[in-house]
């Protein structure tokens, strides 16, 4: 562990601090080069712009920028550390963005008194930009941000840490449920944890078929419930009538589990309370809920999903988010809407059940990977992904109306 912390810090400070970089994307070499860069050239494209705002995507960059916003009141699994300390976690992404789907990223770190601040500094600056990524923001607050940023801005505004988490875990529990022979419809789940990712998962899952009465939501206190005096107003859309109390209660006959929470906090022995073929989505990181290993040796007709790479059935947003700006930027929407979200989710989970190329195979470090227990999602490193998410997400978009511009002709084909 030493050594690995030791690597991760050399990475990041060697050769140059930092994972990201600005680089030219035309010629700068000459006497002429620069005064089409810049003075006298310049002044054509603003006038150009002044007189037509929508060709600031001709003559600029923002139609394939987006900012990484946070203001590190939620690093990872370390919690409020600051603005400053969420900067490494913000180039990542930006390092995602670029690597995955050819998305230029400026990460922004934002100090503020309240919300209100938040929202006006980034409402203010968000022209600048083609689409916002906000990132590690705690909850309750992350939901008013969000809210109020996307009633402000003219551009797509995503919280990753809400729906990119949702769209991947919808995508896999909808397969592991095919696989076990469950319908959603019919599924018991219990959600343990409350925060923002919790509350997203649930919805969206909710939007694809599940029912909000047979989900269980259980926050450091237990169960959410109606008769309960302390919940915010998010919670209280998963508070439930029931007698139910402690998790052994909830996760007895359980379909299902999810765990945004934290380390070790589902033993073997609740894991044999659940129905037959239950689904285990333990995606506490770096720590899950419970090892693999563990559920496995309480009962063999688990299926079970977690946040690592070590482990089959990565829940990774990289699945999704990267792809989702890419066919958002593509059509110029001007929000990411549930339809977008949704398309997101089937076709992640259409190209899990396709024969995986050998270069796939390559990249994801292993032999074989067929449709099944250990194969419910596709891998990061998937190059496929990009095309099919992208391209759902574009024509969700358009379809819903959303959507400044039609279809590119033959659109990542």
């Amino acid at each position: 562990m030493t050594d690995f912390r030791q690597q991760a810090l050399d990475y990041h400070a060697l050769p140059t601090p930092g994972k990201i970089c600005v680089a030219l994307t035309t010629a700068a070499e000459t006497s002429e080069d620069l005064s089409l860069a810049y003075s006298p050239g310049v002044a054509e494209p603003v006038r150009e712009i002044a007189a037509n705002p929508d060709d600031v995507y001709k003559y600029t960059a923002k139609g394939n920028t987006v900012a990484v916003i946070s203001n590190g009141t939620a690093i990872l699994g370390l919690g409020n550390l600051g603005p400053m300390a969420s900067k490494p976690v913000m180039e990542g992404k930006a390092l995602l963005f670029k690597r995955f789907a050819n998305i230029d990223s400026f990460d922004i770190q934002v100090k503020h008194k309240t919300v209100e601040d938040f929202v006006n500094t980034v409402a203010n600056i968000a022209d600048s930009f083609g689409g916002i990524n906000l990132e590690d923001i705690k909850a309750p607050e992350c939901f008013a941000i969000e809210k109020a940023l996307i009633e402000r801005c003219k551009i797509p505004v995503f919280h990753d840490d809400q729906h990119g988490t949702a769209i991947v875990t919808a995508a896999g529990m909808m397969n592991a449920l095919d696989i076990q022979g469950k319908d959603i419809k019919q599924a018991n789940i219990v959600c343990l944890g409350a925060g923002a990712a919790a509350i997203a998962c649930m919805e969206l899952l909710i939007k694809c078929g599940a029912q909000r009465e047979k989900i269980y939501m259980l926050d450091t206190k237990g169960i959410v419930h109606t008769r309960r005096d302390d919940l915010n107003e998010y919670k209280k859309l998963f508070a439930n009538n029931t007698d139910k109390r402690t998790l052994d209660d909830a996760i007895t006959g359980a379909d299902v589990f999810v765990g945004v929470s934290g380390p070790n906090l589902l033993s073997a022995e609740q894991v044999k309370l659940m129905a037959d073929n239950p689904v285990i989505f333990a995606c506490s990181n770096p720590d899950p809920e419970i090892t693999p290993e563990l559920a496995l040796a309480a009962r063999d007709d688990v299926i079970i999903a977690t946040g690592r790479s070590d482990y089959p059935n990565q829940v990774n947003n990289v699945l999704c988010f990267p792809f989702i700006f890419r066919g958002a930027l593509d059509v110029r929407a001007r929000t990411i809407n549930d339809e977008m979200k949704i398309a997101a989710v089937h076709a992640i989970r259409a190209l899990a059940k396709e024969p995986v190329p050998q270069e796939v195979l390559q990249a994801s470090g292993t032999t074989e990977l067929t449709f099944g227990k250990n194969y419910i999602i596709p891998k990061p490193m998937d190059s496929r992904l990009c095309a099919a998410v992208a391209k759902a997400v574009a024509q969700a978009a358009v379809d819903s109306g959303v959507a400044a511009l039609e279809m590119p002709e033959n659109y990542m084909s």
